[in-house]
């Protein structure tokens, strides 16, 4: 299976445990792409309305174990505080050959095979996958076949795009760059706006421009082949006003160290929070 065939291909009984933001994201997705929501299993203490609606649609909400059957894909979405001890009753759901794909932040292929067991695929998104634009990094452990790496690849792509690494100790670095990074980007357009007031714009519009500026920017970059360099170099005339606001911005103290330094951090508490 590619990311271009339909989930309605899977004929097996996916249960998603935590659907949240990102889980309802990733079932929303699911079944837009066609998977059959009576495949579908949904464990959610509190379901929101959105997730009630999709049960009318089929999709099994809360049923007894012993309704669940046997299980070939559990995806975790829980929040990584409550794993320790939600993650255990996921354990008799798990067994060796079951695919487990988690997309908990900081939570270790390890951690997942001692508490839910089964083959482990350790999963990065972020929250543009809310609007199917986010950017998943994955990494399988030893044990998963390359039919369930297939299935994972397709069940991440219902958010974005997917890539893959071998190494998990990359996993750290990917959340603090791409994980955490969409709230870099709405603290630019906080800061755009923030700073548009203050050279006399009036709020409203500030904001109005730094939010369109930002989004429009992003679009474009998503669809230009160009590198981010030449996309800027593009906007730059030698001598003129991007000149000297980019002057400042790449100046010794700019928006290069502080990105270094800022991403180091997130990767730091990103490995003191591993478990």
């Amino acid at each position: 299976m590619n990311a271009a065939q339909p989930l309605a291909h899977i004929k097996t009984t996916i249960l998603l445990a935590g659907a949240g933001k990102m889980g309802g994201a990733m079932l929303t997705g699911w079944l837009a792409r066609g998977l059959d929501a009576s495949r579908v299993v949904v464990v959610e203490p509190q379901p929101s309305e959105e997730i009630r609606a999709l049960a009318a649609q089929g999709v099994r909400l809360n049923p007894t174990a012993k309704d669940i059957g046997a299980v070939a894909t559990l995806v975790v979405a829980l929040k990584p505080q409550t794993f320790a001890e939600a993650g255990a009753d996921l354990k008799p759901f798990a067994a060796a050959d079951t695919l487990v794909v988690s997309i908990m932040a900081g939570t270790t292929i390890a951690s997942l095979q001692r508490v839910c067991g089964g083959s482990v695929v350790r999963a990065m998104p972020n929250t543009p996958a809310a609007i199917g634009r986010g950017i998943t990094v994955a990494v399988a452990a030893d044990d998963v076949s390359a039919a369930q790496r297939a299935v994972a690849d397709a069940l991440l792509h219902a958010m974005g795009s997917v890539e893959w690494v071998d190494d998990e100790g990359l996993m750290d670095a990917v959340t603090a760059v791409s994980g955490s990074g969409p709230a870099y980007i709405f603290l630019l357009a906080e800061e755009l706006a923030r700073a548009g007031v203050k050279a006399g714009l009036p709020v409203e519009l500030a904001t109005r421009l730094a939010r369109e500026t930002v989004a429009g920017s992003g679009e474009l970059l998503h669809r230009s082949d160009l590198p981010s360099a030449t996309l800027r170099q593009n906007v730059t005339s030698p001598g003129g006003t991007t000149a000297a606001a980019l002057e400042v911005l790449m100046g010794a103290d700019g928006l290069q160290q502080l990105m270094i330094r800022a991403i180091a951090a997130a990767t730091r508490r990103s490995k003191q929070l591993a478990k």
